[in-house]
């Protein structure tokens, strides 16, 4: 009987020490959780404002944003970097910033030294990753986004170049053979000279096209045709700009071997300048020899932008292996470039900077190299009679070249005279079949 009246008492006892046990343990667990929370770094700050509404935050339009009264240093202006934050704390200078350096706003001061393009450490092989936030881009992607400047002036220079040609077309018309064609032809390039002049001319023409796709093709091509054709046309694009500039290469090269010994510039020249060239006047035909004066600074122009356009390409085609902008930059404040415009040209990029210049600068040149390559394609083929013949078979109609290229045709003939001696041949000239 006794041994049955302690069993519900001891049954009790148990529970009772069991839910004791209990209340204790999680009572010290949420005074360690308090404690803790309250020394944790990741807190609000003691300034914080509480929104004790949700409501207010989550409904359209609604945010969390400091008071009126905040002091911000928010860009003035799209486009424009945000100004380095100022550290206030021990050991901090007034103005500036480093990442060692912790102060009431040392977070702030953080995050603005990343995003003005502090490099970090990693670990990782790629070290390019070091730097969160490249500031810089952001100029890079203005200068060539809609809009931007390299389409705009890139067009306008384009425009007003066929606008050009047309007019002229239109007043002067096409300029003739004013002798008339005498049915003799003379050899002006030899097959090696015209298989380099098209091996360049023709691989400028594909580059040309797909690099002004790149260029304009997203914002105006892109609408007409579908996202779906303009991909796989800007795909195929890519690879024939990035393998066909080789072909450039080698042809820039070539012509500049062969040509440049008759492009070098003479007293002769002034005189065809002074006349424009007889281009717009008729009856007017200055003298010239191979090359005349406007040859020559196409020559020119294509030799030093082609080779300017190469090396960005190769710079880009071989990310971060060719830094070129640096010590250029270098070299042309050196030069008083400096006291040309204003001031110094930066000597110190990081290697996305040396690429974001790489790819405006090769814009600039290509678009500079197409508008005086259209010129140079009109004179050669529609604006000059007989002109095309000389790249076509290499033959010229005597009359042409004796009225564009007189003294280029005395050195001939008197070669043709030297050699026909030698031979016993009695002429180098064969008329026409």
């Amino acid at each position: 009987m006794s041994s049955l009246r302690r069993g519900p008492e001891t049954g009790l006892t148990m529970r009772l020490l069991i839910h004791s046990v209990l209340v204790a343990v999680l009572t010290m667990l949420t005074l360690s959780v308090g404690d803790a929370w309250a020394q944790s770094s990741v807190r609000p700050p003691d300034n914080a404002v509480n929104v004790d509404n949700a409501a207010e935050v989550l409904k359209p339009g609604g945010s969390v944003r400091p008071p009126a009264n905040a002091v911000t240093n928010a860009p003035t202006a799209p486009g424009q970097g945000r100004p380095l934050d100022v550290v206030e704390g021990p050991g901090a200078t007034p103005g500036q910033s480093r990442l060692d350096q912790r102060g009431v706003n040392s977070l702030t001061s953080l995050w603005g030294l990343i995003r003005h393009g502090a490099e970090a450490t990693v670990s990782i092989p790629n070290k390019l990753a070091a730097t969160l936030v490249q500031d810089t881009g952001m100029t890079w992607l203005e200068w060539r986004a809609k809009g931007g400047p390299l389409q705009k002036y890139g067009g306008y220079a384009l425009a007003g170049m066929l606008i050009f040609l047309a007019l002229f077309y239109l007043l002067r018309g096409r300029i003739r053979i004013e002798g008339g064609r005498s049915g003799i032809y003379i050899e002006r390039f030899k097959s090696i000279e015209r298989f380099g002049h098209w091996l360049l001319g023709g691989s400028f023409i594909v580059l040309a096209l797909t690099g002004l796709n790149l260029l304009y093709g997203k914002d105006y091509l892109m609408p007409l045709i579908g996202k779906e054709i303009f991909a796989s046309i800007t795909l195929a694009g890519k690879w024939a700009h990035n393998n066909v500039a080789w072909a450039f290469m080698a042809g820039l090269i070539l012509v500049f071997v062969m040509w440049v010994a008759h492009n070098i510039p003479s007293r002769i020249d002034l005189v065809w300048l002074a006349k424009g060239g007889g281009l717009f006047t008729k009856g007017v035909h200055p003298p010239s020899r191979k090359f005349n004066a406007g040859q020559k600074l196409i020559f020119w122009a294509t030799i030093l932008l082609g080779a300017s356009v190469s090396l960005s390409g190769i710079s880009l085609l071989f990310p971060y292996e060719l830094p070129l902008f640096a010590e250029t930059f270098r070299i042309l404040n050196s030069l008083g470039a400096e006291a040309v415009l204003g001031f110094a040209l930066p000597t110190e990029l990081t290697p996305m900077q040396e690429m974001q210049y790489a790819q405006i600068w090769h814009a600039i040149a290509s678009l500079a190299m197409i508008v005086i390559i259209i010129a140079h394609i009109y004179i050669g083929s529609l604006g000059m009679e007989g002109a095309f013949s000389a790249m076509g078979s290499g033959m010229v109609d005597r009359q042409w070249a004796e009225e564009h290229h007189d003294l280029w045709v005395e050195e001939a003939d008197a070669a043709a005279t030297e050699k026909a001696l030698g031979s016993g041949s009695s002429s180098a000239a064969t008329p026409a079949e």
